[in-house]
């Protein structure tokens, strides 16, 4: 039998083919492999087609690999793709409730096809172990079945992953799954104080929670309560009894934040669009001047929000970048923003349809982010020391907002409801100029915090250390496992 030390975990990782959890998944795929773990990553046929089409390489090139550069410096990553169940031409955003359905049903027979080919003998290391987005229904059964260790990964914050974790008890006392639920405030869950249930991710808020996506998500939390382990793209200093509950139940771990080397532009491909280049632009702007704009990858917006947003902008008279998608609306117009609006904002405002967030965020122009709140942008703020302007739209931007706005004090509320008003937002947005002073005050604490868990004796580095010690063990015990069935 190997000793512990000299077990080199080799893991399958596999993120959900949405642009938000690509990014977090590739860089811990390059700082698990500067640790020694052999890795191989495996985006859908779909995801890659997608990263080739916005890099301009021919979409016919299924072989080419997005980790090549990582291997020349010496990481052992490995690149393969996998059908998601549809044809590569099927329109997934627009039959979003087929695409669901499969994912559900159908995607888990190519995965264990995939895994079943890549367990063999033949690899050097042995594949040991499993590193899925918890946005998936199948991996306990796929790890059971080739004796892997099962880890689960969650890209959004501890607070969101609880809340989901603890949805019996949210049941059970009225605070979820009725058509009435309560809403006075939640005192109960295990690490938090308190949490207002217009704070919850919005598929707990549902007054129905049946549809598909319900429905997949909330098996896929289930599943993830079957995991060896659960990391988490979070700080243990920001979600520190949050975090300690959860220890708890299961092996939790806070590795975050998950960066790229440097917090500079990855050479690995994870962008799904062709971005636009703001530097130049940005580099005739004075100081924190420049507002960014941007709702992320995936949220839509009723065409009316766009418009208020857009109106609120003309009255507000501040320097901006808007990122506004081909796709930002549920409708299929193209000319989305009002008549004229980019000639009466060409000298101070800049609409593109994407953009490179890490160069654009880290600009010293830029004073301010009005964001829906996704999780890798709220890390990536922290970071550059932008305060929020926050507008939720869906799943865990409301949970990510109270810790922004109620905990940390790192940003302001948009609106005080969730219907957008131009009047509101230009008052809203000269105020968050002339009064981000003080959230600037706090973000230097958060940021200090970031810098010091990243830090080998930081609470990130040593949990690393745990997390692959720990992991070896599992390794270990399931080869005696193994072992000992086969006498």
């Amino acid at each position: 039998m190997e000793p512990e030390e000299n077990i080199k975990p080799h893991a399958i990782m596999i993120p959900a083919p949405l642009q938000g959890h690509i990014v977090p998944f590739t860089h811990l795929a390059i700082k698990l492999a500067s640790k020694g773990l052999t890795i191989t990553f495996v985006n859908t046929q779909s995801t890659h087609q997608r990263l080739m089409k916005a890099q301009s390489v021919s979409c016919s090139s299924l072989d080419y690999d997005i980790f090549s550069e990582a291997r020349k410096s010496g990481l052992d990553i490995r690149y393969t793709t996998i059908c998601d169940g549809f044809p590569l031409n099927f329109d997934r955003a627009g039959n979003h409730n087929q695409f669901m359905e499969g994912l559900l049903h159908v995607f888990s027979a190519h995965v264990d096809d995939l895994v079943g080919n890549l367990v063999n003998p033949n690899h050097n290391p042995p594949v040991s172990c499993l590193i899925s987005d918890c946005f998936y229904v199948w991996p306990s059964e796929i790890a059971k079945k080739y004796n892997l260790v099962n880890i689960s990964f969650w890209t959004e914050p501890a607070l969101a992953f609880t809340s989901y974790y603890h949805m019996d008890l949210l049941r059970s006392n009225g605070h979820f799954g009725s058509q009435d639920n309560r809403e006075d405030t939640i005192q109960y869950i295990p690490g938090v104080p308190a949490i207002e249930p217009g704070d919850l991710p919005s598929y707990i808020q549902d007054p129905k929670p049946w549809n598909i996506m319900h429905r997949y998500i909330f098996k896929s939390l289930e599943d993830a309560k079957k995991s060896d382990m659960i990391i988490c793209n979070t700080v243990q200093e920001l979600e520190s009894s949050t975090i300690s509950a959860l220890q708890e139940k299961k092996p939790f771990y806070a590795i975050g934040p998950i960066f790229p080397n440097g917090f500079t532009k990855s050479v690995i491909p994870t962008n799904l669009w062709i971005e636009s280049d703001c530097i130049q632009w940005l580099n005739n702007k004075p100081k924190g001047s420049v507002m960014y704009i941007s709702f992320g990858s995936l949220a839509n917006i009723s065409r009316q929000d766009v418009l208020e947003i857009a109106h609120g902008l003309l009255l507000s008279r501040v320097s901006f970048i808007w990122v506004v998608r081909p796709d930002i609306t549920w409708s299929k117009e193209t000319d989305i923003l009002p008549l004229r609006f980019e000639d009466d904002i060409k000298d101070r405002g800049l609409v593109v349809p994407w953009c490179s967030q890490i160069d654009v965020i880290s600009h010293p122009a830029i004073g301010g982010f009005l964001t829906h709140c996704g999780w890798n942008s709220v890390l990536e703020s922290i970071w550059c020391k932008v305060p929020m302007l926050c507008f939720p739209i869906f799943t865990d931007q409301f949970t990510n907002r109270k810790l922004v706005v109620s905990e940390w004090k790192i940003g302001f509320d948009l609106c005080s409801g969730r219907i957008l008003r131009r009047q509101e937002i230009a008052q809203k947005i000269d105020c968050f100029t002339s009064e981000a002073n003080e959230l600037r005050f706090n973000l230097e604490e958060t940021r200090k915090k970031l810098e010091d868990v990243l830090s080998e004796n930081g609470s990130s580095g040593r949990n690393y250390k745990e997390l692959i010690c720990d992991l070896k063990s599992k390794i270990l015990q399931k080869s005696k496992i193994n072992n000992t069935s086969l006498l």
